[in-house]
């Protein structure tokens, strides 16, 4: 017997199927075929028992597409444990022997059915064959076992439909939600045919769909971009690595407009890439505001330039006025130098035809410190842990190093043509450390009495503008100054 909570479990699975109601099918055909043969019945059906009737997936030799449950034997073949249900006279049972199968016009005596059952154990019906005559010996051993092995081809069947089923549903879900996206969505083969574009590719380029199908898409990039797309589209293809390239991409208008492809590869369980998955994004607005602010950009800096020259000169023709703030004089012009070259360092957006601007502490250290550097090889050492540094920063370390570079040259290690300054970086965390550790210059007789204007805009710089820290040491060796810098202060990009 099936209770209330077995039944309603055993009727969700059978809407899980979606079979109920469906059209014929020639392979579920073949199978109710096979088991009229096997057991030499006249008739065969795949009877599937719903809420008040059983209905039909396929029948042979009966016409009827669905019988009220209440005359269903197969009710009872599923309300028992074993997987064949034998009923060798219907006419003997008085289950059924007033009812219209057995003294209707089909005049059934016999019946045999092979529950259909899922791997969770609910019946949802069965592989049933009839006959007109009865059968004292039922069927024989080979034809139930037949019969059964074709009610696992059955379940198989239903198995695999459910499973298309919700693959197909998947597939239009996410067809729709690619249709929805801003981005141009496409889909290639392993070997990088493509064969899906969404609804935004169609109205970008306003071309035919499937026109662009293979290799049609390359013809839709601009003349110059064609071969550099390819190239790049070749490289993925080979080593698998992701897609990305800018590219002008025809509009419907007419126009070619830049636009962002990227694409990377699905894989399998073993590593074998089974599709290609990429994007256009329309970028077209974008890349021309970034040209106007790259412009203008060049042109801002090029002014903040002069202004450093016209600055500089200035102090220079003051101190001709007055000679005795020449060496001051002297010194200004120094550190407006040292924050030019800072500026040149960090300048956003170089001009045509430079080498990109360097973002690391030590290629401005090196720049900043090459005046220091031509009378020896190997005067001046930096090692150590790197850091990226933005303009922000590069002002007030500028200050900083051009300062110890000052009195280095003044009073200590570049004072003698032997002496070093090494400066190492060491990270921990979130902290950077910078020793500037001078040797081989005159002995130092103790610490400074008093701190200088040049030593307290040092100190100031880390201290303010950067959240960290300055020590010095006195040692008779030479000077060491240690910097301590959080490293979130050194980069709006992080570090």
């Amino acid at each position: 017997m099936i209770d209330d909570l077995q039944e309603r479990r055993r009727l969700d699975a059978l809407d899980g199927y979606k079979i109920i109601d469906t059209e014929p099918e020639s392979t579920f055909d073949d199978l109710t075929s096979l088991a009229a043969g096997i057991c030499a019945a006249p008739v065969a059906l795949i009877s599937l028992v719903a809420a008040d009737r059983q209905w039909f997936k396929s029948a042979k030799g009966f016409n009827e597409t669905e019988t009220p449950r209440q005359i269903s034997v197969c009710t009872h073949a599923i309300a028992q444990d074993d997987p064949l249900y034998v009923v060798r006279d219907l006419s003997a049972d008085p289950r059924f022997a007033d009812g219209p199968l057995v003294n209707g016009p089909e005049q059934f005596r016999f019946y045999a059915g092979a529950v259909l059952r899922t791997v969770d154990g609910d019946a949802l019906g069965t592989l049933c064959v009839l006959d007109r005559k009865a059968r004292a010996g039922g069927l024989t051993p080979a034809q139930g076992e037949g019969l059964l092995a074709l009610s696992r081809q059955v379940m198989q069947l239903l198995e695999l439909r459910q499973t298309l089923s919700a693959r197909a549903e998947v597939n239009v879900q996410l067809r729709a939600m690619a249709d929805s996206l801003p981005q141009m969505v496409w889909s290639t083969q392993p070997d990088g045919y493509h064969d899906y574009y969404n609804a935004g590719w169609y109205e970008f380029t306003g071309v035919p769909p499937g026109s662009t199908d293979g290799e049609g898409w390359n013809g839709m990039f601009h003349p110059d971009d064609q071969e550099r797309a390819w190239a790049r589209w070749r490289h993925s293809l080979e080593t698998g690595e992701p897609y990305e390239i800018e590219y002008r991409l025809r509009h419907h208008s007419g126009e070619y407009r830049w636009t962002l492809g990227r694409a990377r590869a699905i894989r399998d369980v073993d590593g074998r890439i089974t599709r290609w998955f990429g994007t256009c994004t329309d970028i077209h607005d974008q890349k021309r505001l970034s040209e106007q602010e790259s412009l203008l950009s060049r042109e801002l800096s090029h002014r903040i330039k002069n202004i450093f020259s016209v600055i500089s000169g200035l102090v220079a023709l003051s101190a001709r006025r007055f000679p005795l703030a020449a060496d001051f004089a002297r010194d200004l012009r120094e550190r407006i130098n040292a924050l030019g070259r800072a500026h040149d360092f960090v300048r956003p957006h170089a001009a045509a035809g430079e080498s990109s601007r360097p973002t690391q502490l030590s290629q401005l250290l090196a720049e900043l410190l090459r005046p220091y550097n031509t009378e020896a090889v190997g005067r001046i050492i930096i090692s150590g842990d790197d850091a990226a540094i933005d303009d922000q920063v590069a002002t007030p370390l500028a200050l900083v190093f051009h300062e110890l570079a000052t009195n280095a040259a003044k009073y200590g290690a570049f004072s003698t043509p032997d002496g070093q300054v090494q400066i190492n970086g060491s990270r921990q965390e979130n902290v950077l450390r910078i020793d500037w550790i001078e040797t081989g210059g005159p002995a130092v007789p103790g610490p400074a009495t008093s701190e200088g204007f040049g030593s307290t805009l040092a100190r100031l710089s880390v201290e303010t503008q950067l959240g960290g820290t300055l020590e010095r040491d006195w040692a008779g060796t030479g000077l060491t100054v240690s910097l301590t810098l959080p490293v979130s202060s050194l980069s709006r990009r992080g570090g």
